[in-house]
């Protein structure tokens, strides 16, 4: 890891020592939902999907008075609504909510619908679980075979009152020595990332990697380049080229592991991580996870 000593992630314990790193190595992915027509169009409401090895991304444009619903939903999804000017009804586990826009909102399993009350866009995460998404998804081509280097999903533990439509204002004001804002469930954890005012100074990156999980990182407005750098191991032929990606607003970023990888804000934007299952060193970092008090870790 190689983190300037401003960045909150520099107080991060140290990694364990990974194993012996081999190839091959899982391919990065792009998806500019800017440059490609939705996966689903009917009615006004437009929608792309792109996903990860244990994530599906939902963008939607979605029309004042439209409603999305799931049937018989697996697991806990996420709704997210980016902009102020939007809002929305939720129906799951037998209770309706009013969330307003500017809000992160964890979904109950079942059955459940969002009725949008203002034209706009929303984001929706799901994990694979989902299969009709996870076929629908751009890239699901690239993910018909396991990475042996990612462990098998598992849910983080039930709240102890159980599940119900929890909601949260992204309306949170920066506190020093915290990376973003970030909360999680059961199946997410979502870092809403400080807004990037202009271009990130050049000299303060922060390469990094994860042995065991991918980054899925979204941008919601401006543009990023994403640096990705594969390690050179002993067989040459498991070498990738460096990937300098520029990615505008919408677009997601899958970014595997063990690669090395660090993005840059182009210009002023804003750019949401977003892990499945949660991260347990962001969990560990007393006053990170905003809603820690609701939904439990893992016990050990």
């Amino acid at each position: 890891m190689a983190y300037d000593a401003s960045d909150p992630r520099a107080a991060l314990a140290p990694a364990a020592a990974p194993a012996a790193v081999t190839g091959p190595f899982t391919a990065a992915h792009y998806a500019k939902f800017y440059e490609t027509p939705p996966q689903e169009e009917a009615d006004g409401l437009r929608t792309w999907y792109a996903r990860g090895r244990n994530f599906i991304v939902a963008y939607s444009e979605v029309p004042a008075g439209a409603t999305l619903t799931r049937s018989g939903q697996p697991d806990e999804y996420v709704l997210l609504l980016p902009d102020r000017g939007i809002a929305a009804e939720v129906t799951a586990g037998g209770e309706t909510k009013t969330i307003d826009g500017y809000s992160v909102t964890f979904i109950p399993p079942g059955d459940s619908s969002i009725t949008v009350t203002a034209a706009g866009r929303i984001v929706r995460l799901f994990t694979p679980r989902s299969e009709d998404l996870a076929a629908k998804c751009s890239n699901a081509a690239g993910f018909t075979e396991p990475d042996p280097r990612i462990p098998p999903l598992q849910n983080w533990p039930t709240p102890p009152d159980g599940f119900r439509i929890r909601s949260y204002t992204l309306d949170v004001p920066k506190e020093p020595g915290r990376f973003g804002k970030i909360w999680r469930c059961t199946t997410f954890m979502v870092n809403y990332l400080d807004p990037a005012a202009g271009p990130r100074d050049l000299t303060k990156l922060s390469p990094h990697h994860h042995d065991d999980f991918e980054q899925c990182s979204l941008v919601l407005n401006g543009a990023y380049t994403h640096h990705i750098r594969w390690p050179w191991t002993t067989n040459s032929t498991h070498w990738q080229e460096d990937e300098h990606e520029y990615c505008k607003a919408p677009s997601v970023t899958v970014i595997p592991p063990p690669s090395l990888h660090t993005s840059r804000a182009e210009e002023a934007g804003q750019m949401v991580d977003i892990f499945c299952p949660p991260r347990v060193d962001f969990s560990m970092k007393p006053g990170w996870v905003l809603n820690d008090a609701d939904y439990p870790m893992p016990k050990g």
